[in-house]
C-alpha cells in the first residue's frame, strides 16, 4: 500500500504543478490579448496595467515592447525608455530598439540619451539615412549646428528624397546665418512640395531674412491658406508688417495670436485699441521673439 499511496501522492502533486502552468499560460494569453485590445481602443492607461500583469507572469519581448509603445501613447516617456532600455539589453544588435530609444529620448528633449542611442544605432548599421536624421536632430538639441549639418548631409546623400532631411538642414542653415546654404534646400523642396506648409514657413523665414519682406509677407499669408490655425505663420507675419511701419496689419496678426493662443502674449494687458497700439504690439512682438534668428 506504501507504494501505491506515494504514487497516487506524486500524480496529486504533478497535477497541481501542471495545473499551475496551464493558469499562468492562461492568464498571460488573456492580459496580453485585453492589453492589445485596450491599446486599439485608445485606452492606454489601462493597456499599460495589463502588459505589466502579463510580464510578472513571465518575460515576453513583446509585450515588453507593446508597454513601451502603450507607455508612450500615455506620455509615460521615462517608463517608456527604461523599457526600451532592457529590450536594447535583450536585442543588442535589433536597430529598431534604438531607434525608438532615439524618438523616445527627443520627446523627453533628453539630447544626449538621444545621442547615445544614434551611436550604438550606427555601429549596428551606418547606412540607415533615419539613424544620421536623428543624431542631427540631436546635435540641434545640442546647439552643436555644425555636426548636425554633416549628419544630414550624409542622411541626404544615403537618401536623396529624404525630404525632412533637407527641411532641417535648411532651416539649420538659416539659425547659422547661410542664407544661401538654406535657400538651395528651400528650393529643391518647393520643386517638390510646393504647398507643404514647413516648407513655405522655411521659404518665408529666408525672404525674412534677406529683407524681402513683401514676399515673405506673400509668403505666410500661404501658409495661412494651407493652415488657417497657423499661430507661427500669424505671428511672423505680424513681425515682418511691424518692422514695416504697418501697426494696423501687425495688430490685426496679433490679434489672430491671442484669439488662437491666448498664452503666446499672455503678459501683455489690456485690449489691442487704437490709442497706444504702437506700443503695444511693439511690446508683445518684443516678448515673443519670434524668429530667434
Amino acid at each position: 500500500m506504501g507504494l501505491f499511496k506515494s504514487l497516487f501522492g506524486g500524480g496529486k502533486q504533478g497535477n497541481a504543478e501542471e495545473k499551475k502552468v496551464t493558469d499562468e499560460a492562461r492568464n498571460f494569453d488573456m492580459y496580453k490579448f485585453d492589453g492589445v485590445k485596450a491599446a486599439r481602443m485608445g485606452r492606454n492607461d489601462y493597456a499599460v496595467k495589463c502588459f505589466k500583469a502579463a510580464l510578472d507572469i513571465k518575460e515576453d519581448l513583446e509585450v515588453r515592447d507593446y508597454l513601451a509603445t502603450a507607455l508612450v501613447r500615455n506620455g509615460e516617456l521615462l517608463p517608456a525608455y527604461e523599457q526600451l532600455q532592457k529590450l536594447a539589453e535583450a536585442q543588442p544588435d535589433n536597430q529598431a530598439i534604438f531607434l525608438q530609444m532615439a524618438n523616445v529620448a527627443y520627446m523627453m528633449e533628453d539630447y544626449v540619451a538621444m545621442s547615445q542611442a544614434c551611436e550604438k544605432a550606427l555601429l549596428i548599421d551606418n547606412t540607415n539615412a533615419r539613424v544620421h536624421y536623428l543624431y542631427a536632430k540631436a546635435c540641434v538639441g545640442q546647439d552643436d549646428m555644425i555636426n548636425a549639418i554633416a549628419m544630414l548631409t550624409k542622411a541626404i546623400v544615403l537618401q536623396p528624397d529624404f525630404a525632412d532631411a533637407y527641411l532641417l538642414r535648411g532651416q539649420t542653415l538659416l539659425r547659422m546665418g547661410d542664407r544661401n546654404g538654406a535657400r538651395e534646400d528651400m528650393e529643391h523642396l518647393m520643386a517638390e512640395y510646393p504647398e507643404q506648409e514647413d516648407v513655405l514657413m522655411l521659404k518665408a523665414r529666408i525672404e525674412h531674412a534677406e529683407r524681402k519682406d513683401d514676399e515673405a509677407i506673400a509668403t505666410y499669408g500661404k501658409v495661412i491658406e494651407v493652415n488657417p490655425f497657423a499661430i507661427e505663420a500669424f505671428k511672423e507675419r505680424g513681425q515682418v508688417k511691424y518692422e514695416k511701419g504697418d501697426m494696423f496689419g501687425a495688430k490685426e496678426d496679433m490679434q489672430k495670436v491671442l484669439e488662437l493662443d491666448p498664452d503666446k502674449v499672455a503678459n501683455i494687458s489690456g485690449d489691442f485699441s487704437a490709442e497706444g497700439i504702437e506700443h503695444k504690439v511693439k511690446q508683445a512682438y518684443s516678448n515673443i521673439n519670434p524668429f530667434g534668428l
